[in-house]
């Protein structure tokens, strides 16, 4: 294998080392409308509620969001690594192919060819436990706020909640997200989590 071939798959597979999509949306904050609004009064019983904005602006969904860089990165350092390693070694052995033997240069080509699939195969698995990490710590999030929501909804006398950020505008007095964040953080600030372990998928799944 030569070291362009290395190049070219690991440029491919370096889109597994990965930002988080999903948690950039979870902290996404809405912004304000550029143009001034006039609301009609409240309506009685009907409430809103932004889940994303909950999570985003309250000190528990940042905390996580903050974890999950830093696990993010580690993976990435981790990948990396081991990559430029692999890539060196390709390089050195284009440098040597006119002056080895064809069955030594096979025989290392094929060796460097295994380390490379290993290290997709590990790339793939970083990425679901990268996953199965963010969706496990904004779950627990989610668990904390529920009961919050809940609490809101029955103060305010709701008889239906939507959520708001499937709704193009609606007042705010009739908008229980401030009361949940508020909540939330006298609740919770932060908890500790690590990268989850997943076990090996086979080859081919």
């Amino acid at each position: 294998m030569t070291s362009r071939k290395i190049g070219v798959a690991a440029a491919a597979a370096a889109a597994l080392m990965f930002a988080s999509g999903g948690l950039a949306q979870a902290q996404a904050q809405t912004g304000a409308t550029s143009t001034p609004v006039t609301h009609g009064a409240p309506l009685p019983g009907v409430c809103v509620f932004s889940s994303q904005q909950a999570v985003g602006t309250s000190t528990v969904g940042k905390y996580v969001g903050t974890r999950m860089q830093q696990i993010v990165g580690q993976v990435n350092s981790e990948l990396q690594t081991e990559r430029t390693a692999i890539d060196t070694e390709a390089k050195a052995l284009d440098a040597q192919k006119t002056t080895l033997d064809k069955a030594t240069l096979q025989t290392r080509a094929q060796g460097l060819q295994t380390r490379f699939e290993a290290w997709q195969t590990k790339a793939g698995q970083r990425e679901r436990e990268v996953q199965a990490t963010e969706q496990k710590a904004f779950l627990r999030v989610a668990q904390e706020m529920d009961p919050l929501i809940k609490s809101a909804y029955q103060t305010n006398h709701c008889s239906i909640l939507f959520e708001r950020d499937n709704v193009i505008l609606a007042n705010p007095a009739m908008d229980l997200t401030p009361t949940v964040v508020a909540g939330l953080n006298a609740k919770i600030q932060q908890f500790a989590f690590d990268r989850e372990n997943l076990p090996a998928q086979a080859a081919g799944q």
